[in-house]
């Protein structure tokens, strides 16, 4: 029985009608609802705003767990550091395993992983248990939710809208953030650091039930084609070999230069975000007297206009030559970070405020277009090629992360960690203008 690509439901025939009632217009027999990868797409959003919420933490904690411990900056770093690179190395390996397993599966124990690791940070008493709380558990779990969790659903559910999409889904890290980092910082200044880290055990548990009743793991599941798509698509079988199939797939992508170009621009893209700001500008803007509450607002201001310079981004995307969109964000990402250190002050004054907006807007923008890449090289693998470049942006964040805490213990500001971080995108503009153009993508790596 054929589809509709527009609605969740099936249309009656001529043939069908006639053997019934006599010859009838096609037409549905139900009332027309919005496609079902919409509402899926719902879910996922929500999913990594829960898997979100811890992620807001380390730049709040750092200076709490450096009164209530002693440890470094350095130290701290160095556990945010794990958690990031984590966060970047598991994705691949997630994405074979949802080929593997099933969305439903790895996202339902991903979150109750995040839940326990961050719930037992309340008891830790050494920075070995937080590098094994914070860094270890958090970072597999966040990381088994990344952006390849989105790709994977997009590439599932839609043939159209993709970029759109993209943008969306990308964006709710951007609202996790949003959400509870208003709260988080009210909840250490008022409270303690350990209250908060419960509050974040607990929304990751709240999205559990969410995913395991309305996470469908393919259009096949409830009877759809994919949105956009002229013909129904059979649900493939489960592929085995997860762990492997990942690893053939990066030796293969790493054998063609699109790769090392989209990891390397991934990775400044990384280390100037997540790394840098999400990390370092709270510590940052406490140097220079500012508020705990304040400073950790307009962090959440950030994620605001992040979500709608992602989603313009994603439509852009459908609409322009990616490369060309790469070379603007990181040129403007550049430029505004070697102005940042003469804006930091003790109150929020109208410069600020244009950096948050500007920021904000080129957060992580190039998330649409870099995965557009990816699905013009690597074909059906891209999902878990975008995995691997994804590493290579945590990788980035977490070093910037430890070398962003080194360099405030050696140098007592964040200074050279600005100017260092503005010409670094600089050079991934000019790298994201050299990758090559496919016209024929690659039907798949593996």
């Amino acid at each position: 029985m054929p589809y509709s690509i527009l609605y969740d439901v099936p249309q009656t025939t001529d043939a069908a009608a006639a053997s019934v009632h006599g010859p009838k217009p096609d037409r549905p027999r139900r009332r027309p609802r919005v496609h079902r990868a919409w509402w899926v797409a719902a879910v996922t959003f929500v999913t990594i705003i829960g898997a979100a919420a811890f992620r807001s933490l380390p730049g709040i904690l750092i200076d709490p767990l450096h009164q209530d411990f002693g440890w470094s900056r350095g130290t701290i770093g160095a556990a945010v550091s794990v958690n990031l690179a984590l966060y970047g190395l598991t994705a691949p390996f997630a994405a074979a395993l949802m080929d593997r397993f099933g969305i439903r599966r790895v996202v339902a124990v991903a979150l109750t992983v995040i839940a326990l690791g961050s719930g037992a940070t309340v008891w830790m008493e050494s920075a070995w248990q937080l590098i094994l709380c914070w860094g270890l558990l958090v970072g597999l779990g966040s990381g088994s939710m990344a952006l390849a969790f989105a790709a994977t659903v997009t590439n599932r559910w839609f043939t159209e809208r993709r970029g759109l999409v993209t943008g969306v889904l990308t964006a709710a890290s951007a609202s996790g953030q949003l959400i509870f980092l208003p709260l988080l910082s009210w909840i250490v200044e008022t409270y303690d650091w350990r209250p908060a880290a419960v509050t974040v055990a607990l929304a990751a548990l709240a999205v559990v039930p969410f995913v395991w009743l309305l996470l469908h793991d393919h259009p096949a599941d409830v009877g759809l084609a994919p949105y956009g798509a002229d013909e129904f698509v059979p649900k493939p079988a489960p592929v085995p070999g997860a762990a492997r199939r990942a690893v053939t797939v990066l030796f293969s992508a790493a054998r063609t230069g699109p790769f090392w170009l989209l990891a390397g621009t991934f990775a400044i893209c990384g280390a100037s975000t997540n790394g840098l700001i999400q990390t370092h500008f709270i510590p940052a803007a406490h140097d220079h007297h500012m508020p705990l509450t304040t400073a950790s607002s307009l962090l959440a201001v950030i994620g605001i206009f992040d979500v709608v310079g992602t989603i313009a981004s994603g439509w852009f995307t459908d609409r322009f030559e990616p490369r060309r969109l790469l070379a603007v964000y990181y040129a403007l990402r550049g430029v505004s970070l070697l102005f940042l250190p003469l804006l930091l002050a003790p109150s929020v004054h109208p410069p600020m405020i244009f950096f948050i907006v500007f920021y904000g807007l080129d957060w992580v923008a190039t998330v649409p277009p870099t995965l557009a890449l990816c699905r013009e090289q690597y074909g059906e693998d891209s999902a878990i090629v975008f995995g691997w470049v994804l590493a290579s942006h945590q990788v980035g964040a977490a070093l910037v992360a430890f070398l962003g805490g080194v360099a405030r213990d050696r140098f007592g500001s964040y200074d050279v960690v600005w100017v260092a971080s503005g010409a670094l995108c600089a050079a991934a503009a000019l790298m994201a203008l050299v990758i090559r153009r496919r016209t024929d993508p690659a039907a798949g790596l593996s």
